[in-house]
C-alpha cells in the first residue's frame, strides 16, 4: 500500500486530482486509516487510474467516464469511442466555423473586405410549364432529397427534358424558417403532363419585376446576398417585396468540385409604388 504522495510520484498524478477523483467516486483509495484520515492505494488500482486518465484526455466527461469504466469491454469501448470520435468531430467543424466567421470579420475591419459585391437587377420572369416537387423538409440544407427524387422520377418515366432546361427552387414560407421548411423544387418541360405521386405539372405565374443577384463561390456567401438585397430595398423604396423568393443554382455540387466556382442566382419578386 502507497501513501497518496508517494503513489502520486508512482503514477504521476497529483494529489489534486488522486482527491478529485476520491471526490467524484472515480477513484475511491482502497484504504482510509480511521486515526489518521490518510489515502492509501493499491498497484491494483494503477490499470484503473490509466484508464481514466486515458478517458479523460480524449475529452470524455466524468460521468461518462464513470459508464465506460463500469463497462469496459471490447464491445461497448468501441460503442463509446465511436460515439466520443462523431462528437469531438462535430465539435470541431463547429469551432472551424467559428474561426472562418472571425477571419472574414478581421478582414473586414482591415478595409479588406474579400466578399463579392452584390449587383442587384431587375428582370421580368415569364410564366414557365414545369414538372415540380413541393414538400415540408427539415431544413435548407435538405433540399438535395428533393432534387434526388425528381431526377428519379423523370428517369424512371422517360419524361422529356429540354437540353440545359431551366431549374429552380420556390420558397413558399412567408418568412425564414430554421425547420420544416416548405420548398418547391421546379424543372422546365415541353409540355405538362399527368400530375401523380405527389409530383405536380403545371405553369407558374409570370412575375412583372424579379429582383436577382447572382452569388459567386460556396453556399455561406448566400447569406451576405440577402444583406445586399436589404441595402439595396432601402435605397430603392419605391420596391417592396412580394410573393414567394426563388433561387437558381447554375452551378453546384453535381458539375463542380470547387465550390469557389459555384454559381447561384438569388430571385425575389418585388413591386414599385411608381407602376
Amino acid at each position: 500500500m502507497f501513501k497518496i504522495g508517494e503513489f502520486s510520484k508512482l503514477t504521476q498524478v497529483s494529489i489534486r486530482m488522486l482527491r478529485y477523483y476520491d471526490e467524484v467516486g472515480l477513484l475511491k483509495p482502497a484504504d482510509i486509516d480511521k486515526f489518521t484520515g490518510y489515502r492509501y492505494y493499491s498497484v491494483e488500482q494503477i490499470p484503473l487510474l490509466h484508464k481514466i486518465i486515458f478517458l479523460r484526455d480524449t475529452g470524455f466527461q466524468v460521468a461518462e467516464i464513470s459508464a465506460v469504466v463500469q463497462n469496459w469491454n471490447e464491445t461497448a469501448m468501441i460503442n463509446f469511442l465511436n460515439n466520443k470520435h462523431s462528437e469531438i468531430e462535430a465539435s470541431i467543424k463547429l469551432e472551424q466555423d467559428k474561426l472562418r466567421k472571425i477571419e472574414v470579420a478581421m478582414k473586414d475591419m482591415k478595409g479588406e473586405d474579400l466578399s463579392i459585391r452584390y449587383n442587384i437587377s431587375l428582370k421580368t420572369i415569364p410564366a414557365y410549364q414545369i414538372l415540380s416537387l413541393r414538400k415540408i423538409i427539415p431544413d435548407y440544407f435538405c433540399e438535395g432529397m428533393l432534387w434526388q427524387e425528381l431526377t428519379e422520377l423523370v428517369e424512371s418515366n422517360s419524361i422529356r427534358i429540354p437540353q440545359n432546361s431551366l431549374n429552380f427552387a420556390i420558397y413558399h414560407d412567408t418568412d425564414f424558417k430554421e425547420a420544416d421548411v416548405d420548398v418547391e423544387v421546379c424543372v422546365a418541360v415541353q409540355e405538362l403532363g399527368e400530375s401523380k405521386d405527389g409530383f405536380t405539372f403545371r405553369e407558374t405565374e409570370p412575375v412583372e419585376t424579379m429582383a436577382c443577384a447572382m452569388v459567386y463561390g460556396p453556399y455561406q456567401n448566400i447569406g451576405p446576398a440577402y444583406e445586399a438585397f436589404a441595402h439595396w430595398l432601402t435605397q430603392h423604396n419605391q420596391y417592396k417585396m412580394i410573393g414567394q423568393n426563388r433561387q437558381i443554382c447554375h452551378c453546384g455540387p453535381w458539375n463542380e468540385e470547387n465550390p469557389q466556382n459555384y454559381l447561384t442566382e438569388i430571385q425575389i419578386p418585388v413591386t414599385s409604388s411608381h407602376t
